[in-house]
């Protein structure tokens, strides 16, 4: 069964040096490669990756069940035959790697942060700012400071907004993670917001991402064994 990765180009770049999707999402892990489409502007387009995958299982590689994971990804698959699995916002391996990925910044700024705000993508769609709020609840529970969620669009706070209003709180040492996928416009932002003491890097090249992609492919194929039983004996 094919596998395909739909993203929204809003926020994946191009392929770089430290994630491309061979890289992050190996065959030997998902099961067979996995191909990448687009929504936005971006190529190659999602519509243009499944016209040559019919059938095909398509992951959303997004962290938030906003207008992209619950309209345009099925809706772009929809003629195809695509079965679409649910996206990654609220799991626990997602706040796992933020956690990875922050304790790496502070790591390289010299020492532990005091205060953290998890930046995610943003969303004005009901629900869709979820798996931001879901890891910083997760992300609270493994340390021992106080976090806080912003979002790069769409909502409020903004990050520098919450840097600063962490910072007139009396923390000092205010950490960004960020829950955000791969390099773009959003984590460029992030890098020049004033205040900070340590960004961490997106996180789309985490291992622990890469399993819970294939966790959705291979959940996705038990489903349609199980649903077309007489087709796998014929």
């Amino acid at each position: 069964m094919p596998r395909t990765l739909a993203t929204t180009g809003l926020q994946t770049a191009q392929p770089t040096p430290a994630f491309t999707p061979a890289r992050a999402f190996p065959p030997g892990l998902t099961g067979a490669p996995v191909a990448v489409g687009h929504l936005g502007h971006q190529t190659p387009s999602l519509p243009y990756v499944l016209a040559d995958r019919p059938g095909a299982v398509v992951v959303p590689l997004l962290l938030g069940d906003g207008y992209h994971r619950t309209v345009d990804v099925p809706a772009v698959a929809r003629p195809f035959d695509c079965a679409v699995t649910r996206g990654l916002s609220g799991e626990h391996a997602v706040a796992l790697a933020l956690y990875d990925r922050l304790r790496a910044a502070e790591l390289a700024a010299g020492g532990p942060a005091d205060a953290v705000v998890v930046a995610g993508a943003g969303s004005a769609r009901p629900g869709g700012n979820d798996g931001t709020l879901a890891a910083v609840r997760q992300l609270g529970l493994l340390l021992p400071v106080p976090v806080t969620a912003a979002y790069c669009s769409a909502s409020t706070p903004a990050p520098a907004e919450a840097v600063a209003l962490l910072h007139a709180r009396g923390f000092r040492r205010v950490a960004v993670a960020t829950h955000l996928l791969a390099p773009g416009r959003f984590t460029r932002a992030l890098a020049s917001v004033p205040g900070t003491w340590a960004v961490a890097a997106p996180i789309a090249d985490h291992a622990r991402v890469a399993r819970l992609v294939a966790a959705r492919y291979a959940g996705a194929g038990a489903d349609a064994r199980e649903a077309t039983p007489a087709r796998a004996t014929a």
